[in-house]
């Protein structure tokens, strides 16, 4: 069995191929994983970045991946505007998305993180403050966390997944991986 952690870099999709549009080509992870015979274990967005668990256990990847199992996952959201602590305890109580209701989320703000430099680099605006927040969830619906700082008026303007179960990020640089 074979289980690899990757630091998944901002623009890069969470597969090995592209299937989009013709003629577009998009970076994927066989752009850095020449690994053969293993899968992503769950995905992040083409605009998300951090940790990815692949995998060749196809019943780890299930535990990971499928909802049932409740695997946590961790991130770090930039957001626009100073969080606020009633912002943080709508989170931490489950909001109403309008797929339906979100489990607890663990949420909590924090200093912004000792973490790489983002290719390309947020866009600073100097009349709206930004700050970070760290959020743990227990599902993992399409965009979620993104959704979750939106309705409660925090939108993400980068989002960094750092931790699933218990794997971490820890050095690793975006573009890198190793064996788990």
């Amino acid at each position: 069995m074979t289980t690899i952690l990757f630091n998944k870099p901002f623009g890069v999709l969470s597969q090995f191929t592209d299937k989009g549009t013709a003629g577009a080509s998009r970076p994927t992870l066989s752009q850095y994983i020449d690994v053969p015979g293993v899968y992503a274990a769950g995905r992040l967005d083409r605009d998300s970045e951090g940790l990815m668990v692949l995998t060749s256990d196809g019943a780890l990847q299930s535990r990971i991946a499928h909802p049932k199992y409740k695997a946590p996952k961790t991130y770090l959201a930039q957001v626009e505007g100073m969080i606020t602590e009633d912002a943080l305890i709508q989170l931490r109580r489950g909001i109403t998305l309008k797929d339906g209701p979100t489990k607890p989320a663990r949420a909590r703000a924090i200093t912004p993180p000792d973490i790489w430099d983002r290719d390309p680099p947020i866009r600073a605006r100097k009349s709206v403050p930004d700050s970070w927040l760290e959020l743990t969830l227990t599902e993992g619906r399409n965009r979620q966390v993104r959704r979750m700082t939106a309705h409660v008026g925090f939108p993400t303007l980068r989002l960094v997944r750092i931790k699933i179960g218990d794997w971490t990020l820890g050095d690793l640089q975006p573009g890198q991986w190793r064996h788990a």
